[in-house]
């Protein structure tokens, strides 16, 4: 029993979590809790029915973030009551209980951290993922389904996210054409807002019959989910507006009425079409949710090329400028380009395990390594 090795990582654990509170303004979270329970209180604060929505929803949100740092101290506490116990009495079963709970922690941690890193606007909004394979076909394709995958696998892996797919067109071959879903939970967005962009696969391919190693792309585009009182001008006669019978992904029923609904908004060219819920009124909600995120993300981005402009700082995003290659032969490897983080283990990335490479975009682009 290595008693030495846990005290290390104790005084590790104890820094961590006070620059944690410190990063987090826990004590400036707890006093604004306070405050919107208070206002919970007011007369008539029940008659607008939005505005209390938003309140109920900020006080979860803030009580998430406090809980979670109030149970990793209690969960210090514990370890150190374990280590204490295995080494008065020299008990392998504590020590093993102060090892289980310290490795618990120090993952949860690691995630904690991540949050220290979320500052833009909308960071803690649930996030719109679309996939759409590139040039090549069958193979291509394929790549495409095993990125959806690979982010279900990541989601599924954390009890604070879950999917609902909006919009799924499968291949004729193998693998999707498109894939449209939202991850739904706090800072879905701020964890996902680094996977936007060209993602490329170098494999060997099972659809070639001489075993020859293709290269193929795929493109992922994040949009965090807007709330209601961020305002969008959509005009309807802006708006082409189809109905088809649904294929793939929602059911038996998708086949029997014209539920799907494809919204394509003239002005902009950017087309959006969501196919899986019963109800034609619910697919073209959906819809109209993705095309107002859409919509937001092209006029800030033309805001942001504008600027570039001026500073002479425009970088091509075509297909090939890729933000992350997955090689499976000659060698395994994820690498991603910007930040040149790396992780050998590709099948481990494949199954969702892709925070590290979230966390090391976020310092990337804060250029601030805060713990």
């Amino acid at each position: 029993m290595d008693f030495d090795s846990i005290r290390i990582r104790l005084n590790e654990l104890v820094e961590n979590i006070s620059k944690l509170k410190e990063a987090l303004n826990i004590e400036g979270k707890k006093q604004k809790i306070s405050e919107l329970e208070k206002k919970t209180l007011e007369d008539g604060f029940w008659d607008d029915n939005k505005n209390s929505s938003a309140v109920l929803q900020e006080i979860k949100n803030l009580n998430a973030v406090v809980e979670k740092i109030s149970l990793a101290d209690k969960k210090y506490n514990e370890i150190c009551e374990y280590a204490q116990m295995a080494e008065e009495l020299n008990d392998f079963d504590s020590y093993k209980e102060a090892v289980n709970i310290l490795n618990d922690l120090e993952k949860e941690i690691q995630g904690l951290k991540i949050q220290t890193l979320f500052s833009d606007e909308f960071d803690a909004n649930n996030a719109i993922v679309t996939i759409h394979p590139g040039a090549g076909g069958t193979e291509s394709q394929d790549w495409a389904l095993m990125l959806y995958r690979m982010y279900t696998k990541w989601a599924s892996l954390r009890s604070d996210f879950e999917i609902e797919i909006l919009d799924m067109q499968d291949a004729d071959d193998a693998g999707i054409k498109s894939v449209s879903f939202i991850v739904k939970g706090m800072y879905a967005y701020g964890h996902l807002k680094g996977e936007k962009g060209v993602h490329r696969l170098v494999r060997i391919s099972p659809f070639d019959a001489n075993s020859r190693r293709h290269t193929s792309f795929a493109a992922v585009d994040i949009m965090p989910e807007l709330q209601d009182d961020i305002k969008v001008d959509i005009r309807s006669e802006d708006l082409e507006v189809d109905t088809y019978r649904a294929s793939g992904a929602g059911g038996q029923h998708v086949n029997k009425t014209e539920s799907a609904i494809r919204i394509k908004h003239v002005p902009t060219g950017i087309v959006v079409a969501c196919q899986t819920e019963r109800s034609q009124i619910q697919n073209r909600e959906n819809a109209m949710k993705m095309l107002k995120s859409k919509i937001y993300q092209y006029e800030k981005q033309k805001q942001e090329i504008k600027i570039k402009g001026i500073k002479g700082d425009i970088s091509d995003n075509a297909w090939g400028n890729q933000i992350r290659s997955y090689v499976f032969c000659p060698y395994t490897l994820a690498k991603d380009h910007r930040t040149n983080f790396e992780i050998g283990n590709i099948q481990a990335v494949m199954d969702g395990k892709i925070d590290e490479f979230m966390y090391e975009y976020l310092k990337y682009i804060k250029n601030n390594d805060i713990i």
